[in-house]
């Protein structure tokens, strides 16, 4: 993995094995450095490539996941439409979709590019979330809502004012088939037929019981301010209807990481929610991810957090990450979780 410009210290991938625990601990690993001023923002397991993709501040990099060596790393010079990346899907037919800041959707397989742009149905050149569903169609999260990408005729749909927000940073598709969006509003769920939408005024997102300052950062009517930034992490504020990340669970729960409302978890019926008080690290949930166990993991403002159901088990810097942002969060399917901060990334396991 390398640094901003360079695929020197991209070649010298440092691998740091850390201090032996009982054999039957989830502990760190391993370390990958990328820089000391890069971001990983993307993390996206490929099991039949045996890949793991890291989205990153300074291109992209496929890691081999067995031997945790790096293969291929891509920047503008190979094709990639912008450097700094913020999501990774993979297709059912083995296309590689980047999306980057303000720089469009670059799709890649076996050495050939494409590149989308408004010009090309494309709803913004911000891109932050993909999925897929049973269908095949793929939707794109964005700063000017989302795209749906017909499987069969590739022709781009967008949708604005069915979401509660245009501003989409998560997407997860359910056992249901239906699509769950994150935004800076709230989250909204489409089932084939209707839109519908929540709120903190419906449960979502903790109380704010540490009085943080209310963040008044909606995200409507600039670009030149998010607290998802590309830059600095920024102080902690409250905003519960602010929603990075999502997660359909196999068990039928859909999860919600809000900025300083914590996790939120709907049932079916109604939101739960996990904050601080319950033993999560942070109140502002970047990530979300589900492991081979059933474990649900997230990325916080301090730390990584697995819970089991019951309790939390959780990992900072202390412990091997090499920040206490954690962006991003992705599960292998032999077990290991691989976790994105400044700096790299990180694979826990036993």
């Amino acid at each position: 993995m390398s640094g901003p410009g360079s695929r020197v210290l991209g070649a010298a991938l440092l691998a740091v094995l850390l201090a032996v625990q009982p054999a039957e601990a989830q502990r760190v690993k391993e370390q990958f450095e990328v820089g000391p001023a890069v971001y990983v923002r993307a993390l996206t397991v490929e099991p039949a490539r045996d890949a793991l993709w890291v989205g990153t501040s300074a291109g992209v990099h496929e890691v081999g996941l067995s031997a945790g060596k790096l293969r291929n790393t891509f920047t503008r010079k190979e094709g990639l439409a912008n450097e700094y990346v913020f999501a990774v899907g993979v297709d059912r037919q083995g296309h590689k979709w980047f999306g980057t800041n303000a720089g469009g959707v670059s799709r890649y397989r076996d050495g050939q590019w494409k590149t989308y742009f408004p010009m090309h149905g494309l709803a913004d050149y911000w891109i932050y979330a993909f999925a897929q569903q049973k269908s095949g169609d793929f939707w794109i999260g964005t700063w000017a809502g989302v795209n749906r990408v017909d499987a069969k005729t590739g022709r781009f749909s967008t949708y604005v004012k069915e979401l509660v927000n245009e501003w989409v940073y998560g997407i997860a598709v359910d056992a249901q088939d239906r699509v769950w969006f994150g935004t800076e509003g709230g989250v909204s769920m489409h089932d084939g037929r209707r839109w519908v939408s929540w709120t903190h005024k419906n449960g979502l997102g903790a109380p704010n019981d540490e009085q943080l300052p209310i963040s008044t950062n909606t995200g409507l009517g600039t670009r030149s301010r998010h607290d998802l930034s590309v830059g600095g992490e920024g102080p902690a504020t409250y905003n519960p209807n602010y929603v990075f990340a999502m997660l359909a669970a196999r068990d039928g729960g859909i999860w919600a990481g809000t900025w300083g409302g914590g996790v939120s978890r709907w049932d079916g019926q109604r939101w739960t929610n996990l904050s601080r008080k319950d033993g999560l690290p942070g109140n502002i949930v970047y990530s979300l991810a589900q492991d081979t166990e059933g474990h649900v993991w997230m990325g916080t403002n301090h730390g990584v957090a697995r819970w089991d159901g019951k309790a939390f088990k959780t990992w900072g810097k202390a412990d091997g990450l090499l920040d206490e942002h954690v962006y991003a969060v992705a599960a292998a399917p032999g077990g290991d979780v691989w976790v994105g901060t400044k700096r790299g990334v990180v694979r826990i396991g036993r």
